[in-house]
């Protein structure tokens, strides 16, 4: 890690296997629901090129106006890791990036993200860390829907 740099992880258990969690990720219409949704917005875009050097953008709307979140993918290998650059509209910049393991854990798996971002952004480190917990128990609650529509279906 450099000295410019800071790491945050945030990390979540689930009832899913690796391949089910994973794929959530690249699914705009499953993402859509939890990627950079918040509880006061809603995603009136999402969008997900899932391949090597293909784009994501999810747009929330929110009372205080649309939220922007992009990247790039940089690495994707299904169903243990991917890895993607990450900005938000006002903050385009190139030294964040974003990675996502993926383990086994007995029937399900451990998701445990890694952001690594610019330090001059530091005192957004709590928010940011905030705002991605928010995002995989979002997942969560997505998964465990999907898994009730299947079982009493």
């Amino acid at each position: 890690m450099s000295a410019s740099t800071i790491k945050l992880h945030v990390s979540h258990t689930y009832r899913a296997p690796p391949a089910v969690v994973y794929d959530a990720w690249l699914n705009p219409e499953i993402a859509r629901r939890f990627l950079f949704a918040t509880d006061d917005g809603h995603v009136i875009r999402a969008e997900i090129d899932p391949h090597v050097g293909g784009r994501f953008l999810v747009v929330d709307r929110r009372p205080t106006g649309d939220a922007f979140h992009q990247g790039v993918f940089l690495e994707l290998k299904r169903p243990r890791h991917m890895a993607f650059s990450f900005s938000v509209e006002d903050h385009d910049h190139n030294c964040d990036r974003v990675e996502i393991d993926i383990e086994p854990l007995g029937g399900g798996s451990r998701l445990t993200l890694t952001h690594e971002m610019c330090a001059e952004w530091a005192e957004h480190e709590e928010k940011t860390r905030q705002g991605w917990a928010h995002v995989v128990e979002g997942l969560a609650r997505e998964l465990e829907q999907q898994q009730q529509l299947k079982a009493t279906g």
